[in-house]
């Protein structure tokens, strides 16, 4: 779970984590992880609504290869950020983005990730759909991932190495 967009503080922010606690009270059989964007308005709330919560891991913000496992043995992602929509479909993770609107549609457009705005109700809602699943029955099909599948540096090697060699 990551939130970090401005558009999102205040009353969005609470409502996005009233909705986290409430999973996190409801799946006690699950380890919701939340790295902690540093912006003081983030901060001072994530802690405020979920500290001393047993299954919440309150993390401090992660290196890219430490989010990339997380996102990877994740069964479902939380999230505001622009950047993990595109990471989660390489591994064929559901995404629930907690915005009005996104910029990266090609992943809603692919199934891989759905708007849930900020209302509690719509979260929890769609939320339930998935935890409620064995992580294996949350897996969607990654070779339909929009964003690539990974082989472009061995692409665009194999095509600057047979360009090289013409005249």
């Amino acid at each position: 779970m990551t939130t970090h967009r401005r558009e999102n503080f205040g009353e969005r922010l609470q409502s996005i984590l009233l909705s986290v606690k409430k999973l996190a009270q409801e799946f006690l059989d699950h380890q919701f992880v939340f790295p902690v964007h540093p912006n003081p308005n983030v901060q001072s709330k994530v802690f405020d609504y979920l500290k001393g919560l047993s299954n919440v891991i309150l993390t401090s913000p992660l290196d890219y290869p430490e989010t990339i496992c997380l996102i990877k043995c994740a069964k479902l992602i939380l999230t505001d950020s622009g950047g993990i929509q595109e990471e989660a479909p390489a591994f064929g993770n559901p995404v629930l983005v907690m915005r009005y609107e996104t910029e990266r549609t090609e992943g809603i457009e692919a199934g891989f990730a759905k708007l849930v705005g900020t209302e509690p109700d719509r979260i929890l809602k769609e939320a339930h759909k998935i935890l409620r699943l064995d992580k294996d029955k949350t897996r969607l099909d990654s070779s339909r991932n929009p964003y690539g599948d990974g082989y472009a540096a061995l692409k665009i090697h194999s095509i600057i190495k047979n360009f090289k060699g013409r005249k």
